[in-house]
């Protein structure tokens, strides 16, 4: 073998990586802008619908605009991988900084604009490739390499999302990382052909990706500071907890006695009424089950409701289903939450399950005398199916003969229609008895749960006697009254899994009230 076929096979190997790396970023920015975009708007159809009709009629128009690019092929090709990597890198601190800034509409103009621009780009990297390749192969093989790898490399990007970069890096980082990697690639081409390369060309593009790959480094090195800064823009009170799980985002504050949970920046309790809300959706339904023995809670996993729940002498196990191990671990280790739920967590009759509600259900052979789902709104189809007749027919499924189901069900007022639409669904899943009722948690608003059974209950009657900061007997009849202005105005279909008009229903409302700070 001559030394010019080692280096004609040299040149072939360098090109090979290049298609694969290639491939592997541009996916990994579109997951990232989908999922971002999706933790700060809901609705993650949407959003993921939009990132990749945008992204890949952007690639359409990226691919045709490449026939016009007929000389310096390989430093167009490098260009191309430079701006891709500080485009690609930065969208996700583009997005972090501007969702403070920017109204619905805007925000999501803005990520479509960095998807189109990302999109397009990505869009002439495979002619590029195709065309530097093609003194290596035949045109035919040329294209099958060319695709082959950019699929395959954009397989790997879809098991590296969820798997590593999501739960060890989180959604900064990893857009920060792949962004560093898209300009290493590009130095490396810029290296490795430097001989096709004239000398002002090769000095222009080096400045140029010395002077991106520092300011991702200086990211890099500063992703805590930012992140703690843009998180405090967010929140008003003081941060004593942050985590990125592969699931969510999680942030506990504190101010003074107020100690608050937040998930994705909605906040989920605070520490100063909190025993409203867990009160009410526990002890009211509590009330009215003959012989709760066991009791089961989807959701919940910091503790606050199995906290009520074991307030009643006759309850022998709650089990609590949560899909986030990382809430079970904070409740039983975080001291402040520690104490709020009376470090519930570690009781002998406690059971902590972190799987997914609907799974569970599906799967478990045990029957329950109670069940309680204590879950986020249906801000995206994911938690949309977690108020299904689907799923509403799998509680119904685990409950004992005279069990009795009892859920949260949103914000009376601020979304009026998804409360109403998680009722008729109750009633469309084979539910006999369904009975609405809310109260006022004023970290909320005005907030609304819904019990049901396959019984009669007497759920205005209230003789459970235990210890209680907000229930007695006059207030739990109150609950089960509503103001003319609460009831629905229109008919509205129940959520199905095939049909999430759960979905359309809240998030018409979140629009309206999405500067507001609910649960």
């Amino acid at each position: 073998m001559t030394t010019k076929q080692k280096h004609f096979l040299s040149e072939k190997s360098a090109t090979i990586l290049a298609v694969f790396i290639a491939g592997l970023c541009s996916i990994i920015y579109e997951l990232l802008i989908s999922t971002t975009t999706s933790y700060f708007l809901g609705d993650s159809i949407k959003q993921f619908s939009i990132t990749i009709g945008v992204y890949m009629a952007a690639m359409g128009l990226g691919s045709y605009w490449s026939k016009y690019f007929e000389r310096d092929i390989l430093s167009k090709f490098v260009l191309v991988e430079l701006s891709l990597g500080t485009i690609g890198g930065l969208s996700v601190p583009i997005l972090y900084y501007f969702f403070e800034y920017l109204d619905r509409f805007d925000y999501q103009m803005l990520t479509i604009t960095l998807i189109a621009i990302i999109g397009t780009l990505t869009g002439l990297e495979i002619p590029l490739l195709a065309r530097i390749m093609k003194q290596y192969y035949p045109l035919k093989v040329n294209l099958a390499n060319v695709l082959s790898l950019d699929y395959l490399g954009a397989l790997l990007a879809t098991l590296l999302f969820p798997f590593i970069l999501l739960p060890f890096l989180g959604i900064f980082r990893s857009s920060v990382f792949f962004g560093m990697v898209n300009i290493a690639l590009g130095l490396f081409i810029l290296w490795f052909f430097s001989a096709y390369l004239t000398k002002s060309t090769r000095n222009r593009m080096q400045l140029a990706a010395s002077l991106s790959m520092l300011l991702f480094v200086a990211l890099i090195v500063f992703t805590k500071p930012l992140l703690d800064r843009w998180d405090d823009q967010a929140f008003t009170h003081r941060i004593i907890f942050s985590k990125q799980t592969p699931y969510q985002h999680l942030v506990m504050t504190k101010n003074k006695a107020d100690v608050r949970l937040y998930i994705n920046r909605i906040i989920q309790f605070s520490s100063l009424d909190e025993y409203r809300y867990h009160e009410a959706l526990a002890l009211v339904p509590l009330n009215v089950t003959p012989y709760p023995k066991q009791v089961l809670i989807l959701g919940g996993g910091e503790g606050l409701l199995a906290r009520e729940v074991l307030k009643h002498p006759a309850v022998e196990q709650v089990t609590i289903v949560d899909l986030d191990a990382e809430v079970f671990r904070l409740a039983k280790e975080n001291k402040h939450l520690v104490k709020l739920n009376e470090d519930i967590l570690h009781h002998p009759k406690v059971k902590t399950i972190a799987t997914d509600a609907f799974n569970f259900l599906n799967d478990t052979p045990a029957f329950y005398d109670l069940i309680l789902a204590d879950l986020p709104d249906p801000s995206n189809e994911a938690v949309a199916r977690l108020y299904s007749t689907q799923f509403f027919q799998l509680v119904q499924n685990r409950l004992s003969r005279q069990g009795v189901f009892a859920t949260q069900a949103s914000g009376v007022f601020h979304t009026n229609a998804a409360f109403w639409c998680i009722h008729n669904t109750l009633q469309a899943s084979g539910f006999q008895q369904v009975y609405p009722y809310h109260a006022y948690i004023p970290a909320f608003g005005d907030w609304g749960f819904i019990v049901a059974a396959n019984h009669r209950l007497d759920v205005k009657d209230y003789r459970l006697d235990v210890p209680t900061r907000f229930l007695d007997k006059k207030t739990v009849a109150a609950l089960f009254s509503f103001e003319k202005d609460l009831l629905p105005e229109t008919e509205l279909a129940p959520n199905e899994i095939d049909r999430p008009t759960l979905l359309e229903y809240y998030l018409e409302d979140w629009v309206v009230w999405s500067k507001e700070v609910v649960k």
